[in-house]
């Protein structure tokens, strides 16, 4: 196994032939000095919930980009955001995040996404083929971000192609100099304008959650300024990418097993299910990176202090020893365990249940509104040259 293996055409196109004989070769791989790599479902669920590993974040930026890297605006913010950080500072931007992502704000998002799944069908013309990326699974997810940080929709979307430019840069292949470039560039676009949220909201606060951000404090401390702006960028980017490759990814299995789809469309219960199966099934997020922080044993196996581990959540989501017949997408499936596919432990998905909410939304309005909808490039499909985040570019399809 080699790094390269992870950025092939191959490993691009269809990543699961490759996971099988990663797990076949053992439960942790040597990828390259002090890394390893593994895709077994028992080491990455013991892994991600063992406080004795953590991130490593900047150091890694050194070993992809060299010493000047850390100096570069995109890791810049990253390094400010929650989900790159170890406790005990990610415990209180997380817990500050907590009070501001509750469950019943993101309840309050269920009608905006049924409305907005709603219009963006009504605008689909009849007879006539369209996109279910670009016309709706990217701009379902932004609409509800958007609610949700109270920010015109319209300039959401004018951010998409700045939050995509962002996103290459949460992937582990480093980025050639043009994509550095301009995730800089994106950076840049996307700080000015969330800090022109902030300074707005600071005036003029809401019900939003970046006035909720403002607003919050644990112990008598509050967010930074420039923590409370990497932090919405980091939400607004997740917002776009990650729920729609997913209901991409769910819809393209669905159309790929005619019968479960038959056997959805019949009992509308078995969505929440289906969802669950779908990410179980193809997963949007493929890879998470730990660092050992200590010598550790997980599932049997010792870990050295020291080294990062590439786990493979669409592997371990597809471990025969976890799930019978793996490679079988069903519906009806009860789930044994814990599904990996938003993560475990103190850096669980934060948005997992927004996401989830959109996904139900997205695909069962689909289901209901357009019935005989039919995918006409299943055959053709150009999936995104990424190896973290899994995706199409598009789905062409007719009512």
């Amino acid at each position: 196994m080699k790094f390269s293996d992870l950025s092939s055409p191959a490993f691009y196109e269809n990543a699961y032939p490759f996971y099988e004989q990663l797990r076949s070769q053992g439960a942790l791989i040597p990828l390259a000095p002090n890394v390893v790599i593994t895709g077994h479902y028992a080491v990455v669920d013991a892994l991600l919930r063992d406080r004795r590993m953590g991130k490593t974040y900047m150091q890694s930026v050194v070993a992809r980009y060299g010493e000047s890297g850390p100096e570069q605006p995109v890791f810049q913010a990253l390094s400010r955001m929650f989900l790159m950080i170890n406790p005990p500072t990610h415990t209180r931007l997380r817990s500050l995040l907590m009070a501001a992502f509750n469950a019943r704000q993101i309840d309050l998002l269920r009608d905006t996404a049924q409305s907005t799944a709603d219009s963006l069908i009504d605008a689909f013309e009849p007879d006539a083929q369209f996109d279910l990326v670009s016309d709706y699974a990217l701009p379902l997810p932004v609409n509800v971000i958007c609610r949700l940080l109270d920010v015109p929709v319209e300039d959401g979307a004018k951010l998409g192609s700045a939050a995509s430019h962002f996103g290459n840069a949460l992937e582990a292949a480093p980025m050639d100099a043009a994509h550095l470039a301009a995730a800089n560039e994106a950076t840049q676009t996307l700080e000015r304008y969330f800090k022109s949220v902030v300074e707005e909201r600071r005036t003029k606060p809401g019900n939003d959650l970046v006035s909720a951000l403002i607003r919050a404090e644990e112990a008598g401390e509050s967010l930074t300024e420039a923590e409370i702006i990497s932090n919405v960028l980091l939400l607004f980017v997740a917002g776009h990418e990650t729920t729609s490759n997913m209901l991409g990814n769910a819809l393209i299995a669905l159309h790929r097993q005619p019968e479960q789809l038959a056997r959805l469309k019949g009992d509308a219960s078995l969505l929440s299910k289906a969802v669950g199966e779908c990410l179980r099934f193809d997963s949007s997020v493929q890879m998470i990176v730990r660092t050992a922080f200590e010598d550790l044993e997980a599932a049997g196996h010792s870990i050295a202090r020291g080294t990062m581990v590439f786990m493979m959540i669409g592997a371990a989501n597809r471990d025969p020893d976890q799930f019978e017949k793996p490679d079988e997408l069903d519906i009806g499936r009860q789930l044994q365990g814990r599904l990996l596919s938003f993560g475990a432990g103190i850096h669980h998905c934060l948005g997992a249940r927004l996401a989830t909410l959109e996904l139900e939304t997205g695909l069962g309005t689909l289901l209901s509104r357009l019935p005989n909808l039919r995918i006409t490039n299943l055959d053709s499909l150009q999936w995104r040259q990424r190896n973290t985040l899994r995706g199409v570019e598009s789905l062409k399809a007719r009512g």
